[in-house]
């Protein structure tokens, strides 16, 4: 189905609060590698295609911020389109994952990411679960404890961000939940 992957290969990365960065106590980062075509002509344009499809938000282009920061209000899917980079997951203590085109991350919310080292024109496409708002943190004290109560009240999505209904993040999220 337009260069998607049948059968994706997704890792999994769970992070233990670190202190500055709360991370997700229940849901593992999920990296989809390859998942997409790399040599599709509109990559950026079916990354969003696909989120809307399966009723995530596609809002905006552009790259990773090169300092910690996460989200406690929303989840976060990162299409990559152009370019390579490195990018930290979980916080200092957390794990380095290598994107490019073609790759899906999907973030929970309050797991940490920083972009580490990138190539010219790296660029990524972002959706949101519907109804999720996303807010932005940047690892400062003062945010960690309202970012926990924060993160305990987002409701996982219905769908995947490129799969719909059956897709890993309902298998690898719900299974983690029990819900």
């Amino acid at each position: 189905m337009n260069g998607l992957s049948d059968s994706p290969s997704v890792q999994t990365h769970l992070f233990k609060d670190d202190g500055k960065v709360p991370n997700n106590p229940a849901l593992p980062l999920l990296v989809y590698q390859k998942v997409i075509d790399d040599s599709h002509p509109n990559l950026a344009g079916l990354f969003e295609e696909l989120y809307v499809k399966n009723g995530w938000q596609a809002a905006w282009r552009w790259s990773v911020y090169d300092y910690h920061h996460y989200h406690s209000t929303a989840h976060e899917a990162l299409g990559c389109f152009r370019g390579n980079a490195t990018v930290l997951f979980g916080g200092d203590s957390g794990v380095e994952v290598e994107i490019s085109p073609g790759d899906l991350v999907v973030i929970p919310a309050g797991v940490g990411h920083k972009n580490l080292r990138w190539s010219a024109g790296f660029q990524v496409s972002g959706g949101y679960p519907p109804n999720q708002n996303w807010d932005m943190n940047y690892a400062k004290p003062e945010e960690h404890g309202p970012a926990i109560a924060n993160i305990a009240k987002v409701p996982l999505p219905e769908t995947d961000p490129l799969y719909g209904a059956d897709g890993p993040l309902v298998e690898f999220w719900r299974s983690k939940t029990g819900v």
